[in-house]
């Protein structure tokens, strides 16, 4: 399957089973203080077995196509963290997973499970909005001594910001589907109006 195609795919999943709602009458209020249209929340993959078994499946195609031969794959905390427990288990590679702050008690761990110097880890997000949680965990990686082959999501907004803040850290970035997909689905199969599709797309300009 095309890429363009596995986008589509993958944002008929997240559609149907209401884990992306879109409202552009009365926005989302997101935690950084975004008021956003769109609410994603990939969480509700895992209620559903049969759409969450076709979406890990295309998440360890494309881990593989694009970043090859990676050693360890890690989660971030918490989203992430279920997703790469598949990837890993699919890909029979170790797992380790990355809080946003260390621990406050006991090892006092930020990153959770066993990280050799020099490996190479494969980092594993749910969604992309501004990058910051997944490019902490990057650094935290990196700061044990080891390498970062890539970041791997389920979907990305696509922000500009998120994709300077990525060519940055020179961390390269892939994900299964993204706004520009979603929003050619939702207006296709009716889940958005024609107007509404209007202001989701003015709303998403914004940010480019």
């Amino acid at each position: 399957m095309d890429m363009n195609g596995q986008a589509r795919q993958v944002a008929r999943i997240l559609l149907q089973i209401k884990a992306i709602q879109l409202n552009p009458d009365v926005p989302f209020i997101w935690a950084s203080g975004i008021q956003s249209p769109i609410y994603c929340d990939n969480r509700l993959l895992l209620s559903h077995i049969s759409e969450r078994t076709r979406v890990h499946e295309m998440m360890r195609e494309v881990a593989i196509k694009a970043f090859g031969n990676y050693h360890i794959v890690a989660g971030v905390a918490t989203a992430g963290i279920p997703h790469a427990a598949v990837l890993a288990h699919l890909d029979a590679k170790p797992m380790i997973y990355v809080r946003s702050k260390p621990k406050d008690h006991g090892r006092r761990n930020l990153i959770e499970g066993r990280l050799e110097p020099g490996a190479s880890v494969l980092v594993v997000e749910d969604l992309i909005s501004t990058g910051g949680s997944s490019l902490q965990a990057v650094e935290a990686i990196r700061n044990q001594g080891a390498s970062v082959a890539g970041v791997l999501a389920i979907f990305s907004y696509g922000f500009a910001k998120a994709t300077q803040a990525f060519e940055d850290a020179d961390c390269p970035l892939v994900t299964l589907t993204g706004f520009e997909a979603l929003s050619e689905v939702a207006a296709e199969e009716g889940y958005i109006e024609k107007q509404a599709l209007e202001s989701l797309l003015e709303w998403r300009d914004q940010f480019k």
